[in-house]
């Protein structure tokens, strides 16, 4: 059987940058940091006192109160970037069979604020179990992409994939092969997190995971940097409509890119910590090249995972080294949690937007807060550090990888006829 095409028609964003897609390229490519001490709740007991939060957001202004308090803020997330993308894809009231639209979306971790708020009640309450009907529809992974479906009237496929913080860039994968075999014609898909909350920030501070640079927060988040000491907690999520190309082109639509290939793997190798010689990184790579049917010298950019931790950077640059050889040199390479901080399940959403917007514009963003080369990196890598660079983008590539050994990675071309 022939493979359908695939591309994208939409895009949406919620992330601590901006609460729309182009506030957030804008400051994406302007290299700023959305890294601030929290406001969520009192973090002034815990190791790390900073996050990468959403600013000024009234969800009253796109979701009506009483909607909103049957979600968990990771599903508002979710329906806000969402209806972004469903506006700017266009879609007219008979353009769509709702049979052939569906809803895949990402989360690693679900109702995390749901779950605590409910257990600390039931704990401070005299243990009496009065708990909110809504608890568990609110506290589910898969309630995002049940809300979306409802929302949309899509009854298609309608599930969530959770594999940590590959969880979204799996979602988009497993709807780029829906629809490339024909099962559906529209999907939304993407992923969403709202992790920053006394368990979410004191779990990964018992991992040792999270930076603590309480000092200067808008600096803490620094991948490939010698000095790198764990990354930035961050929250959002981001949508991408993907259409099979027959049916986009049939209603006029706009395409931003064409999704080309994908891959993935597993390091089998620890529950946290990456495989040191990047084993995973390398074949999921190496998997997503030989799927879209390209060379590896036609990649122009990468968005790694580089979730700046000690660990975790250089065993994703030693897997870059040993796959693309010498034109790893030629490549751009970013990370780009350096301003966003790490979304954890929604993280390959935006990051994948961020690939997308790289290829429409022909800049790739940087690397923010670089100060000191490390020695285990070649300095001969062009890891965009500092300031966004103008490139001709015509094929870019997404990683990440996730706890349990989870890699995803994505292949974005610019589209042509």
């Amino acid at each position: 059987m022939s493979f359908k095409r695939v591309v994208v028609t939409g895009l949406g964003a919620l992330t601590p940058l901006g609460n729309d897609a182009p506030t957030f390229w804008q400051n994406l490519v302007a290299g700023i940091s959305g890294a601030a001490p929290i406001t969520r709740f009192d973090a002034e007991r815990f190791r790390t006192k900073f996050a990468c939060e959403i600013k000024g957001l009234d969800m009253n202004d796109y979701i009506p109160r009483q909607e909103a308090r049957k979600m968990d803020p990771f599903t508002q997330y979710a329906v806000i970037a969402a209806d972004e993308a469903v506006k700017d894809a266009g879609f007219a009231p008979d353009q769509l069979d709702l049979d052939k639209a569906g809803v895949i979306w990402g989360s690693g971790i679900g109702g995390l604020k749901t779950f605590e708020d409910e257990v600390m009640n039931f704990s401070e309450g005299g243990r009496n179990p009065r708990f909110n009907p809504f608890f568990i529809p609110k506290m589910i992974a898969d309630s995002a992409s049940g809300v979306l479906s409802i929302r949309y009237g899509y009854r298609g496929p309608n599930f969530i994939t959770v594999s940590a913080c590959a969880s979204s860039t799996n979602a988009i994968i497993d709807a780029f092969y829906y629809i490339r075999l024909g099962v559906m014609k529209v999907c939304i898909s993407g992923g969403s997190e709202a992790a920053i909350t006394n368990a979410g920030v004191g779990g990964f501070n018992a991992l040792k995971a999270l930076s603590e640079r309480n000092d200067s927060p808008e600096t803490a988040s620094r991948p490939y940097d010698k000095d790198r000491d764990g990354f930035v907690l961050g929250e959002g999520g981001a949508a991408l409509i993907l259409e099979d190309y027959e049916h986009a082109k049939a209603r006029g639509a706009k395409i931003y890119a064409e999704i080309i290939g994908a891959g993935m793997s597993s390091d089998a190798y620890h529950i946290t910590a990456p495989h040191p010689d990047g084993t995973g990184a390398y074949q999921v790579m190496k998997n997503a090249v030989e799927d879209a049917g390209i060379r590896p010298d036609e990649i122009d950019y990468i968005n790694t995972h580089g979730t700046s931790t000690p660990l975790g950077d250089p065993q994703e640059i030693k897997a870059i080294e040993r796959y693309f050889g010498d034109h790893a040199y030629a490549m751009n390479i970013s990370s780009t949690k350096s301003m966003t901080g790490h979304l954890l399940g929604g993280a390959g959403a935006i990051e994948a937007a961020a690939c997308i917007l790289a290829i429409r514009d022909g800049v790739v963003p940087p690397t923010i807060n670089h100060f000191t080369d490390d020695p285990e990196i070649d300095p001969r890598l062009n890891l965009t550090f500092n300031k966004a660079q103008e490139r001709k983008v015509d094929i870019a590539l997404s990683n990440t990888f996730g706890f349990g050994g989870h890699n995803a990675s994505v292949i974005f071309k610019k589209f042509e006829e």
